[in-house]
């Protein structure tokens, strides 16, 4: 038991490490600029498509996702011998550490960095990838339909959570249920601390002035401008 406590610390902490790599930061940094000093002053892929155009946006897209693979592909590397029964839950701990490290990078001013989607979403591809076409779909889906981002992706977290769930209780996830009921805390945990890292959106959305998304960025915009 005890040894378990420090194998969910270990697996918490590699993966906090790889979280406080914020890919859109070294970007902006890369290009003498600070993002979090610019636009939603977010460190994510949104706002650094908005501001530094499309290819920074994907790279920051592809950092932030690979992420949390990195931290589950390295707890796996340590623990899958020597606890192979557990690894399902240490692998959602390094994917929960590394959304923390994103959200709460120790760094930055007042903690703050992303808002962890993209890494939600590193970890539903390490951990659960049966879960990724309705993740995905629900995410696609909404911001075609409303083009509105920050709910597509409360709406993908929130569908992570229930597919989690759901298919835990089935049998389609395989968890083990020594750990099951934990993993489905977890999964809970990350769902809410995205809808709290979203709260100023949920509220621009209710008063209808929520920022909608366009694939024409402010560095397109500034060119047409000249």
């Amino acid at each position: 038991m005890e040894n378990m406590i420090i194998n969910r610390i270990i697996a918490l902490a590699i993966g906090y490490v790889c979280g406080i790599f914020l890919s859109g930061y070294v970007y902006s940094k890369s290009k003498h600029q600070d993002i979090t000093k610019m636009g939603s002053g977010n460190a994510g892929t949104t706002n650094t498509f908005r501001i530094f155009g499309w290819k920074a946006g994907l790279i920051t897209l592809i950092g932030d996702i690979s992420k949390p693979i990195i931290a589950i592909f390295i707890t796996w590397l340590i623990f899958h011998k020597s606890q192979p029964e557990a690894m399902a839950l240490l692998k959602f701990y390094a994917g929960f550490g590394c959304i923390l490290g994103h959200d709460f990078p120790f760094y930055m001013k007042n903690f703050k960095g992303g808002k962890g989607i993209a890494c939600t979403g590193g970890l539903i591809i390490a951990c659960c990838p049966i879960e990724v076409p309705v993740s995905l779909g629900v995410f696609v889906l909404t911001v075609a339909v409303t083009r509105y981002v920050s709910l597509g992706s409360i709406l993908a977290v929130i569908s992570f959570f229930l597919q989690t769930v759901v298919y835990g209780e089935t049998g389609i996830l395989n968890l083990p249920g020594k750990y099951k009921p934990e993993i489905y805390i977890v999964a809970g945990i990350i769902m809410v601390i995205a809808i709290v890292r979203h709260r100023e959106n949920i509220k621009r959305l209710l008063n209808g002035n929520e920022n909608k998304f366009s694939f024409k960025s402010q560095k397109d915009g500034q060119k047409e401008g000249k």
